[in-house]
């Protein structure tokens, strides 16, 4: 993972910080699209229990002839197995189909908030990463009260929180949340859905100014703030353009730009009312 910038997370473990998400990619067609972004350079690739592909993402990791410490897995806890143990038993499973004996990253994936049993889960999360089955914990589309909850607990610090965040939807006091607590934040759907954002005068302005395609202008806007990111894509040629987007950096002028199209333009559920 030496030729990817990475994120060091509150407990030292490193992500990169550009990684391949598989979410709405058929069991069927993962094998062959997680081997593409493999060959590609990913070393990072991000799934979890509800997407349906664990299997697949497991047989690219075995068919890649990587080394396995040169690989950062994710997988996340759905909402149906928030607790202790079934936390326990959901992890096991994920590793069954990943054919894996750890994980990298495991998020509790919604915090469903009607129950506390996030709080639960996370307890859960904390003994699966002290007995070494995940190399680090976290959670996901927690907003800064369930963060400041989970923190509460005295234990340990989520190391990511994995949220919806792209210029159209800044997510800032999630993100300013996590920040005071240590917390990584991630970006799912970093470049939004369907097009509209890429279209935005800014981007495709900068886009013009360095040669480059808008989906890498936004992603670069991501990198330069710091953040995670796992685009997604199941066409060769988008999946290595959203990897090089090392070469050129956003002036603060068009940075600027970018962030003026903060818009609350949320494209999934809200995670104070969501409850799968």
């Amino acid at each position: 993972m030496s030729h990817l910038p990475a994120v060091t997370l509150n407990n030292g473990v490193a992500i990169p910080q550009v990684g391949f998400g598989v979410f709405q990619i058929p069991d069927a067609e993962t094998q062959a699209t997680v081997s593409t972004a493999l060959e590609i350079g990913y070393r990072s690739i991000d799934t979890a229990a509800v997407y349906g592909n664990e299997t697949g993402v497991g047989r690219a990791v075995a068919a890649s002839g990587l080394l396995r410490d040169e690989l950062f897995v994710t997988t996340k806890l759905w909402i149906t197995d928030l607790g202790r143990t079934s936390a326990r038993d959901a992890l096991h499973a994920s590793l069954d189909r990943l054919a894996l004996d750890r994980v990298d990253l495991y998020l509790i994936h919604w915090p469903a908030p009607a129950t506390d049993a996030y709080l639960e889960a996370w307890q859960g999360l904390e003994e699966l990463y002290a007995e070494g089955l995940t190399r680090a914990i976290g959670v996901s589309n927690f907003l800064p009260e369930h963060l400041d909850r989970v923190v509460a607990l005295g234990g340990t610090v989520p190391a990511v929180n994995q949220i919806e965040l792209h210029p159209a939807l800044r997510n800032r006091e999630t993100a300013a949340a996590g920040a005071a607590h240590g917390v990584a934040t991630e970006a799912w759907s970093p470049l939004a859905q369907g097009g509209a954002l890429l279209a935005e005068a800014p981007v495709v302005a900068a886009a013009r100014a360095h040669g480059v395609t808008p989906a890498q202008v936004v992603l670069r806007w991501h990198l330069q703030q710091g953040h995670i990111v796992i685009p997604k894509s199941a066409t060769p040629s988008r999946i290595a353009a959203n990897l090089d987007v090392f070469g050129f950096e956003l002036t603060a002028a068009e940075s600027a730009a970018i962030d003026a199209l903060d818009r609350d333009g949320r494209i999934g559920p809200h995670p104070a009312t969501f409850h799968g």
